[in-house]
């Protein structure tokens, strides 16, 4: 899944070039290079597909020169995980009915990319020939309130596996106390938005908790891989409703299952987990580009162009970024407010214009 804007990563971050198509991690590969190159280690190119905005195809292509256009799925407009994974689950029908699936967001970070395939290849296995849901859940680390949690039911016995539990309940992101409480009960996981099933299990599902999505794209089903693909994704995307898989799905079936596990796993949704993934310097300080000069400055997140001559003095824990003639300085601890910086920034712009 690589549709998304990451209005949190701001200014970086763009409408025209959201964070899963930047280097963000200053290694020479965007987000979505290193995600396909993850699961190219397990399955070929041509069992991987990208569903995405049609805004962003040939940004997709570029970047992974591996994939043919049939499989780049371009969505019309923004709806939501649902009918991003309903279209994907419908176009890999017509092509394997008995396939077995993996969906993974674009811009996660895995550190641990060896066991995170060995677990990978283990779920795969427990869905097989089930009519099951099965999901990622991470060992927690801290009293998170950006993530998610899954809280986990009785442990199930399936093959050997000592790490595999029935879902008892999903919860939103917590306030900080609800997250602690998380944390010590050692019952809830963050929840990774990646999942494991079947084409029919996600069929029976789809069909169960949201028919009215499916209802749409099985009644043009018939359509997918033909010249008429995109007239009808248009037109099933205008009347989708705008809906995630976890609430459409997830939170109501009664056959979910949880893999937990800790792979170095980070969404990198905010400057702030960046930050605790990117190395620092003496003064705590995560640095990119080459022209910086700090002086009692430290816990920063600082982001320049590489030819701009930087010079900080006397900051402690804030954001520093420039890009594309955008400069954003804010606290550490304000980040969950970019998005209303954004969206402030876009109407001065619509006024102006």
């Amino acid at each position: 899944m690589a549709g998304g804007i990451g209005s949190r990563f701001w200014p970086l971050s763009t409408v025209d070039r959201p964070k899963q198509f930047i280097d963000i991690l200053g290694i020479g590969k965007t987000l979505l290079q290193l995600t396909f190159e993850r699961f190219n280690r397990l399955m070929p190119a041509e069992n991987i597909f990208v569903v995405t905005s049609e805004n962003y195809k040939e940004i997709v292509m570029v970047q992974l020169p591996l994939l043919k256009e049939s499989q780049v799925l371009l969505e019309p407009i923004r709806r939501n995980t649902a009918p991003c994974i309903a279209y994907a689950t419908y176009k890999i029908l017509s092509i394997c009915p008995t396939a077995k699936i993996v969906v993974s967001p674009s811009d996660h970070l895995i550190l641990k990319e060896d066991h995170f395939l060995k677990e990978i290849e283990k779920g795969l296995q427990f869905v097989e020939d089930q009519d099951v849901l099965l999901t990622l859940g991470i060992q927690p680390s801290r009293p998170e309130t950006g993530y998610g949690y899954i809280q986990v039911n009785e442990k199930i016995d399936f093959s050997g596996f000592d790490n595999l539990y029935k879902v008892k309940t999903f919860t939103e992101k917590p306030d900080r106390a609800m997250a602690q409480v998380f944390v010590d009960t050692g019952e809830f996981y963050w929840n990774s938005g990646i999942f494991l099933w079947s084409v029919s299990a996600i069929r029976n599902a789809l069909e169960k908790y949201l028919p009215d999505v499916n209802s749409l794209f099985e009644n043009g089903r018939k359509l997918i891989n033909t010249a008429d693909e995109c007239f009808f994704i248009n037109k099933t995307y205008s009347e989708c409703p705008n809906i995630s898989v976890d609430y459409g799905i997830m939170e109501k079936a009664d056959n979910v299952y949880v893999l937990t596990a800790d792979f170095g796993w980070s969404d990198l949704g905010t400057w702030g987990s960046l930050y605790e993934n990117h190395p620092l310097d003496k003064k705590g300080n995560a640095v990119a580009g080459n022209k910086i000069f700090l002086y009692e400055t430290e816990g920063c997140i600082i982001n320049m162009p590489q030819d701009k001559i930087t010079v900080i003095q006397g900051l402690n824990d804030y954001i520093v970024v420039e890009s594309q003639k955008t400069l954003l300085i804010c606290k550490k601890s304000d980040e969950q407010q970019i998005r209303q910086f954004v969206a402030d920034v876009m109407l001065a712009e619509e006024k102006k214009n």
